[in-house]
């Protein structure tokens, strides 16, 4: 389906243009977004400058800029794929943009997108002395994208990151090289802590696969073009978070914290403990359904989380 019309390219010559232009389309075709991006404006920024080589956060300044005529052309091409492909357009420029860094993406891992970059920008205060951490794991990490932010947080600390998927932990390569952290963030292709040493970690922090399979087949399609793998948290949405609360106790520093992202499935967690004080995160920039527990908490209700599996 070609959605330009005839006269797009020569009419349209600035940025500017293209970028308004683009989220006319997008909320014209209805779109889905959630990826990254909140409103067809930003998606279409994100596209534009993307596709003419400028930095997300381009001074307005230049926006008014003229595009040559090969730059128009890749710009509609990539927009046209945006709507008929109906894929995240982090696929489309194989970029991402999470914690205010770049990050290589691709079909083989989810478009970064989790609140916990709010968090990791703020070095977890007040829940950590962040001058006392130094051993972080991040779990299911895909991209490599919170582990890789966590290091630029806590530059003296040693970051751990675990992935299970072929395909995600090539991709967590790229990255880690792209940002020239080989020395301190260490990959690992394990299932959670199977394969991990045996030494306690001041803060773990993960986004597992949370959404029930029930809800994961009514999603959009954008979703879909996204590995399942990193979707389905088996019949309750539960399956790896559980797992994850009843070995945490054994990786735990003292005072060390767990974080895990449950997105939608928040209210099933603490319907099946409605006894444990889970903190539920808030975020000014928004998205939910982060929790937090300390070490002591953990160890407390090791039990009753070890009976739910």
């Amino acid at each position: 389906m070609n959605i330009t019309g005839p006269d797009v390219i020569t009419t349209l010559v600035s940025i500017r243009d293209y970028i308004r232009w683009a989220a006319s389309r997008f909320a014209e075709h209805e779109i889905f977004l959630g990826h990254g991006t909140v409103a067809p404006l930003d998606e279409a920024a994100a596209i534009v400058l993307h596709t003419v080589h400028q930095p997300y956060d381009l001074d307005h300044a230049y926006l008014d800029a003229k595009l040559t005529l090969a730059e128009r052309e890749a710009v509609v091409a990539l927009i046209e794929r945006r709507i008929n492909e109906r894929k995240p357009s982090a696929y489309l420029t194989h970029e991402a943009i999470f914690a205010g860094l770049s990050f290589y993406v691709d079909e083989r891992v989810l478009v970064p997108r989790s609140p916990i970059a709010e968090l990791i920008a703020e070095r977890f205060e007040p829940w950590v002395d962040e001058t006392q951490v130094f051993n972080i794991l991040d779990l299911c990490t895909g991209s490599a994208c919170i582990a890789i932010a966590c290091a630029y947080a806590f530059p003296d600390a040693q970051v751990d990151a675990v992935e299970l998927s072929d395909d995600a932990m090539a991709v967590a390569q790229i990255n880690v090289q792209k940002h020239q952290l080989e020395h301190q963030v260490e990959l690992y292709q394990s299932d959670l802590f199977n394969e991990l040493p045996a030494k306690p970690y001041d803060i773990i922090v993960s986004n597992p696969p949370y959404v029930a399979i029930a809800e994961w087949e009514n999603l959009p399609a954008e979703f879909h073009a996204e590995p399942a793998m990193g979707f389905k948290g088996g019949e309750h949405g539960l399956d790896l978070v559980l797992r994850i609360l009843v070995d945490a106790k054994h990786y735990l520093a003292e005072q060390g914290i767990l974080i895990i992202e449950v997105g939608s499935s928040a209210e099933t967690l603490q319907d099946m403990f409605p006894n444990v004080p889970f903190h539920w995160l808030e975020f000014e920039h928004g998205g939910d359904g982060v929790f937090l527990l300390t070490a002591e908490q953990v160890d407390l209700y090791h039990s009753l989380f070890a009976s739910a599996l």
